[in-house]
């Protein structure tokens, strides 16, 4: 498993909408945060090794509704 996190601009008024709906109906989210700045969210999922990230996230991140963008961040090594 890998970390990955999706900065995510929201439509106006709908970034709480999104965050509800990105931890409840996507098993591969463990933690959705709101953030100041260009970015309404960030959202940290974990995907298999040899998951596809791009097809992960323009199938299943971006297609939430209530999205206008994303920009992906892709993590090698957890330093602890």
């Amino acid at each position: 498993m890998h970390a990955v996190f999706v900065q995510v601009k929201c439509e106006l008024g709908r970034s709480y909408e999104v965050a509800a709906e990105a931890v409840d109906t996507i098993p591969e989210v463990s933690e959705v945060y709101s953030t100041s700045g260009s970015y309404d969210l960030l959202i940290k999922c974990y995907l298999p090794s040899d998951a596809d990230v791009g097809r992960f996230v323009t199938g299943t991140i971006q297609t939430l509704p209530g999205i206008r963008d994303t920009y992906t961040i892709i993590t090698f090594n957890a330093f602890t």
